[in-house]
């Protein structure tokens, strides 16, 4: 029996209240990762994070296949589709790391969060995955939202600042283009494991080479804590979440599932007020609950005809 093209699986697979909870557990897993990145920082430089990562997130996506059996090395025609989404997957976390010197962290995450719009025209355009107006406008409304809790716009913005968000926004764009290859090939029928692996794999030598290049080094031996929060990005972000995002990816709505992305930041702000003392504004709660009414349009099942 032949295996059914890319196209006639369900990409618009209605999300159910268990991919919402999980994906609402994979953003709040996000958004605190920010948060243990900038507690690592101080003596683990950005890029050699990065590598670490990936390296630690690919053992646990291996032994996760072990475990279940997944047959890793089967030719099944991923080998190109995965190369190249291991390349995007590279390049995105360098933009986003040297952006971030750049531009303001509030910047920063506003112009990333543009991926669900690339991921809806993009899902739009391959697979006719209609969005109706009021899904459009949930978008707008939580990308509004997301804008007011960051706190833009701000008020002095000069070349490098645009710059940095130029770096911020493309690297928005390479998430959204590895959400749409992962559903455009034949990745969509090879497990999640073996799509994620190849991201790792390939990811590695990129920011390696690009973490020797901008000379990042690490001049002694970690502290606990920041040891503890690269095991944190590396076995449960990169290793777990990341996993049941691929998983997720292949089974529903890409554009309704990337919709969901925008609570992210909004965790990572509560994780900053809960483990930065970082404060929460009223106008906070104000952008929290756009961004929620937004989700709620975008997930809103399309009227039926009378």
């Amino acid at each position: 029996m032949t295996t059914p093209p890319p196209m006639i699986l369900p990409a618009g697979r209605p999300l159910g209240a268990v991919a919402i909870a999980l994906v609402v557990m994979l953003c709040l897993s996000w958004g605190f990762n920010q948060i243990s990145v900038k507690v690592a920082l101080p003596d683990i430089p950005p890029l050699v994070q990065a590598t670490i990562r990936s390296l630690g997130g690919l053992l646990v996506v291996l032994i996760a296949a072990a475990v279940r059996g997944t047959k890793m090395f089967e030719r099944d025609g991923t080998l190109w589709s995965g190369i190249f989404c291991g390349v995007l997957f590279g390049v995105e976390f360098i933009l986003i790391y040297r952006g971030l010197l750049l531009t303001s962290a509030s910047r920063a995450v506003v112009f990333l969060y543009t991926a669900p719009f690339v991921v809806a025209l993009g899902s739009r355009l391959l697979w006719n995955e209609r969005l109706s107006p009021m899904q459009w406008s949930g978008l707008a409304l939580s990308f509004t939202g997301l804008a007011l809790a960051m706190g833009l716009p701000q008020a002095s913005v000069d070349a490098k600042t645009l710059l940095g968000d130029a770096m911020l926004m493309a690297a928005g764009v390479l998430w959204a283009a590895t959400t749409l290859l992962v559903k455009a090939s034949r990745l969509l029928q090879a497990p999640a494991e073996k799509t994620l692996s190849y991201q790792l794999a390939v990811s590695v030598p990129i920011l390696a080479l690009s973490a020797w290049m901008f000379g990042e080094t690490v001049t002694g031996w970690p502290r606990a804590v920041p040891l503890i929060s690269l095991a944190y990005q590396s076995f449960w972000v990169v290793g777990t979440t990341f996993l049941i995002w691929y998983a997720l990816i292949k089974s529903y709505s890409a554009s309704k599932l990337s919709a969901f992305t925008f609570m992210t930041p909004l965790f990572g702000v509560i994780g900053g007020y809960v483990i930065l003392n970082d404060p929460i504004s009223p106008v906070f709660i104000a952008a929290a609950m756009l961004v929620i009414a937004g989700l709620i349009l975008v997930n809103r099942p399309p009227a039926r005809p009378a």
